[in-house]
């Protein structure tokens, strides 16, 4: 029977989306699904229940979202530490499906996962990676380890021989250096994707342990205040300005997205391609010219866009 509900434990229904009136919408970014949608989109979807969003953070290190409740499906990207979740359902099997609050990304994490929502976040991490600890001390045990891009609420500070710590919300420390205000933003965001090279490609990875090329280029852009969607092919539509290709590439610069197929890298400069790939498996440089030879002999073709933030 249809009902309206918060997310509560329930069921362990079919996920598959199912048919919408009119045109489909991404499953991607519209917590749309036969069965269950949020509730803002009564009287523009057909569903069986509808449910309103219930704040959660991400209380993991990092948290893989998936397009459906199996572990053994590839993951469409991950929610970072202290990231903002809405819940509709938590399924009696420990998978909760839910939308992320930074880029809209929807999908299936494990419940045990989340937090609560607590207060808003105040700081970012802006370095690669960095522990916290359970106190305003290095020697002692980390409690994890949060990628660029989390987010944490600092209360206080401290110092320890000399070193500054941020004091959380949770009672647990980070050193202060590590950490950045959300509203500061960095110049050169193409820097902050310098400062990724070598670290492993994984296929839906978004932290400084394993990522894919577009978790490169939003996660690099969000350091200088580009807030840009997760995919690349959601990024070739939206991100910054589009550029005239009808001609050949433009006269290029630093920080020009070149787009292929399912692919995007970023022009470290106007000879040099920055890019998280399966070729090297890891965040690299290219020749540019070397790499637009290559990749057209490859199933992702030409170049089908370029963009400038």
């Amino acid at each position: 029977m249809p009902s309206d509900t918060a997310a509560t434990p329930g069921p362990t229904p079919d996920p598959t989306p199912g048919p919408t009136p009119g045109p489909a919408l991404d499953r991607r970014i519209h917590p749309v699904r036969a069965d269950l949608a949020a509730s803002r989109y009564r009287g523009r979807v057909a569903a069986e229940r509808f449910a309103d969003p219930v704040p959660m953070r991400i209380a993991a290190a990092s948290a893989p979202l998936r397009p459906a409740p199996d572990a053994a499906r590839s993951i469409d990207t991950e929610a970072l530490y202290g990231e903002s979740f809405d819940l509709y359902e938590i399924r009696d099997d420990g998978w909760a499906w839910g939308q992320l609050a930074t880029d809209s990304y929807v999908g299936f994490l494990p419940a045990g996962c989340l937090g609560e929502a607590g207060l808003p976040a105040t700081h970012r991490v802006c370095v690669p990676r960095s522990f916290r600890y359970p106190e305003a001390e290095l020697k002692r045990p980390p409690l994890s380890l949060i990628s660029l891009g989390a987010r944490v609420r600092v209360v206080g500070t401290a110092v320890t021989r000399g070193l500054d710590y941020a004091l959380l919300d949770d009672g647990s420390a980070m050193v202060a250096r590590h950490l950045m205000p959300l509203g500061e933003t960095v110049v050169d965001w193409v820097a902050v994707a310098e400062g990724l090279l070598g670290t492993p490609y994984l296929w839906g990875g978004r932290t400084s342990l394993g990522l894919d090329c577009s978790a490169l280029v939003q996660l690099a852009a969000a350091e200088a205040g580009h807030l840009l969607p997760r995919d690349s092919d959601m990024q070739a539509a939206e991100a910054g300005t589009a550029l005239d290709i009808s001609a050949g590439l433009p006269e290029l610069r630093r920080g020009d997205l070149l787009f292929w197929k399912g692919h995007v890298g970023i022009l470290s400069d106007p000879a040099t391609l920055l890019h998280a790939n399966g070729r090297t498996m890891s965040v690299a440089r290219e020749p540019l010219d070397a790499a637009l030879a290559r990749i057209a002999a490859t199933e992702w073709g030409a170049v089908t866009a370029c963009r400038r933030l």
